[in-house]
């Protein structure tokens, strides 16, 4: 295909998968259980945290979670007593634990109350073409607190050569705007050009049959090689392509 017939087919199954019914079986169903931005960053990071593995496991342990929230994710992060936490101590997804989980909503909470939200933290940190310093710096932050070694490794590092596909993922959800209804576009601050697409066996399988990208670890490499060739087709929302990757590689087999 040419530059200008792979971008048509691309556009074509972006129109394809971005629309309501794609969020019937994907995670970002469970933030879009919320209407309260808060409400809808923390179940979105949440889920994008444990969205590795079987795409019905990862749904159906999210609302789980939600569930051991009360259904009000900044609420309970927010005003959460030491009894609360303690209702968390047996959830479990693959290799995140009750340990995990209680850490992750300790140190949301200082971020809440301390750095102004998730919101202000990518947005202090991001650069004009690139979130991925950004991504970095957020780890750095949720870690301050006192904290247990092992969760460090629930949340990627892109200056690590990580692809950081679940932040990316998330970052999607909440900087994208468009009328598909989606991705929610909540972070008025950030701009779509900023994104990278997340990376991850499907969508990088799927970009190297099409030409896309060359280098064969799904690494933050790959990620550049990709974002850069992706911002050739649509500077202003490349990572619109990430439905069309996506969708290529599970619902299509592609």
């Amino acid at each position: 295909m040419t530059k200008n017939e792979l971008k048509d087919f691309l556009d074509t199954k972006v129109r394809q998968y971005n629309n309501p019914k794609f969020i019937e079986s994907d995670p970002i169903q469970i933030p879009h259980l919320f209407t309260q931005k808060e409400d809808i960053e923390i179940a979105g990071f949440l889920t994008a945290s444990i969205a590795w593995g079987n795409r019905k496991s990862i749904i159906t342990n999210a609302k789980r979670l939600m569930d051991l929230l009360d259904n009000a994710p900044f609420d309970f992060v927010m005003y959460h007593s030491p009894k609360d936490l303690e209702t968390l101590i047996h959830f479990v997804h693959r290799t995140f634990n009750g340990d995990d989980c209680k850490q992750f909503i300790k140190s949301l909470q200082h971020i809440y109350k301390n750095h102004n939200g998730l919101e202000s933290i990518f947005n202090t940190n991001a650069k004009k073409d690139s979130l991925q310093h950004a991504i970095s710096n957020f780890k750095s932050v949720f870690f301050e607190i006192e904290h247990l070694p092992r969760t460090q490794k629930h949340i990627s590092d892109p200056l690590k050569n990580s692809a950081a596909k679940r932040i990316n993922m998330m970052l999607r959800w909440f900087v994208r705007r468009d009328n598909s209804g989606v991705d929610f576009g909540i972070w008025k601050s950030l701009s779509p050009k900023q994104l990278s697409c997340p990376l991850d066996v499907h969508s990088g399988n799927v970009a190297r049959k099409l030409g896309l990208l060359k280098r064969k670890q799904n690494d933050a490499k790959a990620l550049y090689e990709l974002d850069q060739t992706l911002r050739q087709l649509d500077p202003s929302d490349p990572v619109k392509y990430d439905f069309a990757l996506f969708g290529l590689g599970v619902f299509e087999g592609f």
